[in-house]
Parts: structure tokens; sequence; C-alpha cells
């Protein structure tokens, strides 16, 4: 889209940015994505930005929580859509700062829609998605020459008992298979996985707090990575990915 004039700051007024923060790490936000915080005059974020990301925007900048995660919410979806609008109808420029890429089950899409029939001007600024960026921090590249020549990513938040996601399908498209938000229901998402075809000894790991302090890798295979991990207490949010890959963790290769 083309921004608004802008002001004499070099800053555009009455523009929302719909910002990708990155998988945690607050050195993995982008160039624009950081520019568009520092001079954002309100920032609503999601809940788990960093703080010290946070602490990057400019000391005058009113900084509004509107996470959601875990089933608990700070702010409902039509009650952020309706913030957004109302800052920047009254000229303020607005960083909407959500984790990873915000087209990534991220509701970007959503509040891009939001604004567009509003005809409040915004505009898009890709993040580092978790997707890849987490495992490839893990040591776990989602493809592989040989190995993978195919990444299915899929959310595992929702109803794995009835309608959905089809895990069968996800299962014989074969290569990488990242689940995003999977943690709560990872042995029934193993067990979807393995009817649709997978094998139980398809290499498998879980990634908590990928890319941040005290991150955490549990391997194992599609059979047993639900016990294990819950033998080591990882705990949501967390991401699955299961594949061949996962054997190059640590630079190994199958044998």
């Amino acid at each position: 889209m083309t921004a608004p004039p802008e002001k004499s700051d070099g800053s555009a007024p009455g523009l929302v940015s719909l910002v990708g923060a990155g998988p945690g790490d607050p050195g993995l936000i982008t160039v624009r994505g950081l520019e568009r915080l520092q001079c954002a005059d309100a920032v609503v974020h999601d809940e788990m930005i960093s703080p010290e990301l946070l602490a990057r925007a400019r000391a005058d900048a009113a900084l509004i929580p509107a996470g959601k995660r875990r089933g608990h919410h700070c702010m409902e979806q039509d009650a952020i859509n309706a913030l957004l609008a109302e800052l920047a109808r009254a000229g303020k420029r607005v960083c909407r700062l959500k984790t990873g890429d915000p087209f990534v089950f991220g509701r970007g899409g959503e509040e891009a829609l939001f604004l567009a029939a509003a005809g409040i001007p915004f505009e898009v600024v890709p993040g580092v998605t978790a997707a890849v960026a987490v495992p490839g921090a893990a040591g776990i590249p989602v493809t592989h020459r040989g190995l993978a020549a195919v990444c299915t990513v899929v959310t595992g938040h929702g109803d794995h008992d009835s309608g959905g996601v089809d895990w069968e399908a996800v299962a014989r498209a074969g290569g990488t298979v990242v689940v995003l938000m999977g943690l709560k229901h990872l042995a029934k998402i193993a067990e979807r996985l393995r009817r649709g075809g997978l094998a139980g000894g398809t290499p498998a790991a879980v990634i908590t707090r990928g890319t941040l302090p005290g991150e955490r890798v549990v391997t194992g295979t599609l059979a047993d990575i639900a016990a294990r991990a819950e033998a080591a207490g990882a705990a949501p949010p967390g991401i699955l990915v299961v594949g061949d890959v996962v054997t190059l963790r640590g630079g190994k290769t199958p044998g």
C-alpha cells in the first residue's frame, strides 16, 4: 500500500503497521519492524513479546497488551480490531506487534481485512516465522536435500476429535511436519499422524522457549514424543517437528 504523507520526523500519521516480531529472541525482529516499533505512538502487542523488545519503543509510546495465550484473553479480537481503528483515526502511528509473522496463524489477515473494510491505512511488515526459525535455531532444518522436499506447517490449536485439521492428509504429504501451538494436544496429534500413515519410529522433536534463554529440545519418535515431552516437563507454548530432518540436530546425518 501507499503510506499517508509523512510527518516532519519521517513517520506516517494514522497508519497501522502489522509487524511480525519474530520467533522470540528480540534480536530477530526485522530492521523495518524495529523502525516501526521505534516510531510508533502506540504499540498494541501480543502477550509473548519480550520485555527487551518493548523497551525499544519510544519512552512516551502507549504500550497496550492485547495477548491471547492458552485460552486466556487480555482482549478479544473484535476489541483489538476496534482499538486499532480508533487509534489510527486519532492520527496515531500504531505498531500492532505480533509474534512470529502476522500472517502465519497470527490472525494478521483478519486485522488487515478489518482495517481495509474500515478505510484505515495499514501496512504489513513480515516477521521471521517460528515455524522455520525455531527448528532452525535448534539445529533442525525443515527441508534438506535427500530427506525432505516438502514442509507442512499446521496449527495444533483446536479440537482434535472432530473437524479442524485433516491430520491424516498432513501425514500423507510426507516430508517435514511442523506443528505450532500443539503441545496441549500432543498425544492426540501424534496418534492422528500415525493413523494417517506415518510410522511410529518417525523422528520427532518438541522445542519450547525456542530462540530464547532456557530453550529446551526433547527428541524421540512419533510413538514416544508425547511421553518424553511430559517426562521432561515441556510446557506450552512449543513446537512439534516430525520427520527425518530431526536426525540432523547436532550435525548428525542419518545412518
